[in-house]
């Protein structure tokens, strides 16, 4: 007889997963969106140095780093809903503040208050609380297909959006898809009757010690950290060779257009081959080599367009297989009672990377001009891709059963 588990969702899972699903993905849409042209406007902000504008680009990734599980674990105590609500509400005011800015430290405060609603913890929770066992890997999924949905679009809608409203109208598109998300929340969004800590979707204190001495799972976190820091280094320096290549800014989203179609397209058999065939670390090796191709293109043609139009294809293919395999190889690579513990700690790692790249690729641009970045960002990936080189192969490996994904009951919400 087949498992009821097995079914497709119910209406209340159906509500849960595609409601949080857009309140997740609005939420990175609207910290992406400024991201493919912010460094061009703010060259002409007041005290705007090419170290403070990458601050500005990736502070977001240093509060969110260190608020998400705190704020997941308070979830836990006082309910999934008043976090996320708070979470939203920091996000609209870091929002307000950086569209109302004409300084670059102001931006940067309203960055650094965007992160500080860090709801991933607390989504992710509340997912768990709203689905069966059967059918929670497939929410989860569902979200993560939102996410890297919501990186093509604002790579592709920030330049043209930049034209008609500018980057503080960005930010004020920010502010109101996260009051759209309130709504979302507390009309679409189911309220369950009681909210347990669910150990395979979500931090539990107590696990961090065994994830943190797997050294398997430490070279994943390690590359998801180098992933972000070479994509946030990366926007602080294409822009400005894009434009002083002959590129204008308001055509530059033609140009990531067909660059994020064609790249998703190119993926496609390369999962195939990692997932169906057992050829995972070879793909996986191979897209981070696709990276360091792209890297020293961007370099070596820096002055033309259809060169740099060839790198950015490359780049985004590699990009985009990464992006899709990590968290497969975190999930396969961590039993089910440490699995949420596991991705608390490699998102963790993936927002640190964000503002460690700004940082130190605003440093780098200061000192040795836009180009070098390339470089620096080529030094990150040689050094993964050596790391990579010892990753253990994961054993294919199914959904988990129902008896491996352990919950603790924290009290009724």
């Amino acid at each position: 007889m087949k498992n009821k588990d097995s079914a497709g969702f119910n209406d209340m899972e159906r509500r849960a997963t595609y409601g949080l699903a857009g309140i997740y993905g609005s939420r990175m849409l609207g910290l992406f969106l400024i991201l493919p042209v912010f460094a061009l406007y703010a060259e002409h902000l007041a005290s705007a140095t090419p170290v403070l504008i990458g601050m500005a680009i990736g502070i977001y990734g240093l509060t969110q780093a260190a608020l998400q599980i705190p704020f997941g674990l308070l979830s836990d105590r006082i309910g999934r809903k008043p976090v996320i609500v708070g979470g939203l509400l920091l996000f609209t005011l870091g929002s307000i503040i950086a569209a109302t800015a004409d300084d670059i430290w102001m931006i940067i405060l309203g960055r650094a208050i965007q992160g500080s609603g860090a709801i991933a913890a607390a989504v992710m929770a509340l997912l768990a609380d709203l689905t069966r066992d059967g059918q929670r890997t497939k929410s989860m999924a569902v979200v993560g297909v939102t996410i890297g949905f919501s990186f093509t679009v604002a790579l592709i809608a920030g330049p043209l959006f930049n034209t008609w409203v500018g980057v503080p109208g960005l930010f004020w598109i920010t502010a109101a898809l996260a009051i759209a998300g309130i709504l979302i929340l507390l009309l679409v969004v189911p309220t369950p009757d009681h909210s347990s800590v669910h150990s395979e979707a979500e931090p539990v204190p107590g696990l961090f010690g065994r994830v943190l001495r797997d050294t398997q799972l430490l070279r994943l976190d390690a590359g998801i950290f180098t992933l972000h820091l070479v994509l946030t280094a990366l926007f602080l320096a294409l822009p400005l060779v894009l434009r002083d290549a002959g590129l204008p800014v308001e055509k530059h989203t033609w140009l990531y257009l067909p660059v994020m179609l064609l790249s998703m397209g190119l993926m496609v058999p390369f999962v195939i081959m990692a997932e169906k065939k057992g050829k995972m670390k070879q793909v996986f090796t191979g897209a981070i080599a696709l990276l360091g191709l792209a890297l020293a293109g961007f370099w070596l043609l820096s002055a033309s367009i259809w060169g740099l139009g060839l790198m950015l294809l490359v780049f985004f293919t590699g990009f985009n297989l990464l992006e899709a395999t990590l968290p497969s190889l975190v999930s396969k690579l961590a039993p089910g009672a440490i699995r949420g513990t596991a991705m608390g700690v490699y998102s963790t790692s993936q927002f640190s990377g964000a503002f460690v790249g700004g940082l130190l690729g605003g440093w780098v641009h200061n000192h040795f001009g836009e180009t070098a970045v390339f470089l620096m960002a080529l030094g990150f990936i040689l050094f993964w891709l050596a790391l990579a080189s010892g990753m253990k192969v994961p054993s294919r490996r199914t959904a988990p059963a129902a008896s491996e994904d352990t919950a603790h009951p924290a009290g009724e919400k």
